[in-house]
């Protein structure tokens, strides 16, 4: 299937706050220098937000990552899971096609879908509420045929109880997923054969179901809000969502027990041990006090230093300093803590600055270390 950019582009694209600090974190997750490995998680944040993966949206993630933007085109291009092109307000809706399904009824389903939705996959519906597609097998075979909705398995269907749901959900409702036939969770339609000694009365639903329905919206999408989803093993009180106090400075702070650090997920086995205390010599900046630093028309007689030794700066980012003024390492050692406010803001990724500590390293790449 030939994937294209939808022709009809939205002019910008930011993360929410709550978003942006949660793909920072994941971008924690890896080696210094190989953030790029996140942008699956950064790609998957940016849909959930808008519904579907725009252009601005792919280039703001390849801009985070330091990446060409082809890069980053390139991996919302190869996986289905991104859609490239608007889905319904309401439910995007994805029927299984493949073996099982089809045998056991999967183009009734789709026959729903034509009918109630659009003709074809990847369409609007007239209200904009819906759209459907045909995907390929997702694994719950015991129960077919089935159809993914949101992020929700609805198996045992009849094109009669999907047509349904459709409208529960048009209406504001949300079906409960699971089996539609009765069954919990795909014991032999007759009933149990073995393990008959286990108790299901112990919840109404299994287990996926259960989390679904207490959650309650299985539709809506991730908004960057959402701490029980985000990060269901911290619970309330835990001082892992609170600010925590001050502790004396440590030379050498050690990754701890997989526990998580805040409540973006990231784990002190995950973060790396050096970004866990403070870059030495500079503090983190207040945005609101800025100073422009004193910048240059061109390099200095004998050419500009090459930035890109300092740890975090790419060349998209050189071009960027470059543009502002900013050739050689000891301009960028010299600066102050309201002149490094001036020039986070002026760069499309904040926070890099004090987090990679450019100021102690140009230092020592400005000494000729």
């Amino acid at each position: 299937m030939l994937r294209r950019l939808y022709h009809d582009q939205p002019d910008s694209f930011a993360f929410t706050p709550a978003n942006q600090k949660w793909a920072e974190a994941q971008m924690k997750k890896f080696p210094e220098g190989r953030q790029a490995s996140a942008i699956i998680p950064l790609l998957w944040r940016a849909q959930e937000q808008e519904g579907w993966l725009t252009r601005p949206a792919i280039e703001h993630v390849a801009d985070m990552l330091d990446l060409a933007f082809i890069r980053a085109l390139e991996v919302a291009s190869f996986y289905f899971m991104f859609q490239l092109q608007p889905v319904g307000s309401v439910a995007h809706i994805q029927v299984c096609g493949t073996l099982s399904c089809m045998i056991c009824g999967a183009e009734d389903l789709i026959g729903v879908c034509q009918d109630k939705i659009a003709a074809k996959p990847h369409t609007l519906s007239d209200d904009g509420k819906f759209s459907w597609e045909e995907v390929e097998c997702l694994g719950s075979c015991a129960n077919a045929p089935m159809a993914q909705i949101g992020k929700d398995y609805y198996e045992d269907l009849t094109a009669a109880r999907l047509g349904e749901i459709i409208d529960e959900l048009a209406s504001g409702k949300v079906p409960t997923p699971g089996p539609q036939n009765g069954r919990f969770a795909a014991e032999p339609l007759k009933g149990l054969t073995s393990l008959k000694g286990y108790d299901s009365g112990k919840t109404q639903y299994n287990a996926s179901v259960q989390l679904a329905t207490d959650i309650g919206d299985t539709v809506k999408r991730i908004d960057g809000t959402e701490v029980p989803l985000l990060t269901p093993w911290v619970k309330d009180g835990d001082t892992a969502t609170k600010p925590k106090p001050k502790a004396k400075a440590k030379a050498e702070p050690k990754p701890a027990a997989d526990k998580p650090v805040d409540q973006t997920g990231t784990t002190k086995q995950q973060a790396v041990a050096k970004s866990a205390a403070k870059p030495k010599g500079k503090s983190n900046p207040d945005p609101t006090l800025e100073a422009e630093p004193e910048v240059l028309s061109d390099a200095r007689e004998g050419g500009a230093d090459d930035l890109k030794r300092i740890s975090g700066v790419g060349p998209k980012l050189e071009t960027t300093l470059n543009e502002l003024g900013f050739y050689h390492f000891d301009q960028i050692a010299a600066w102050t803590e309201a002149e490094i406010a001036w020039v986070d803001n002026r760069l499309k990724f904040k926070g890099r600055i004090v987090r990679d500590d450019w100021i102690g390293q140009a230092a020592e790449l400005a000494k000729g270390k």
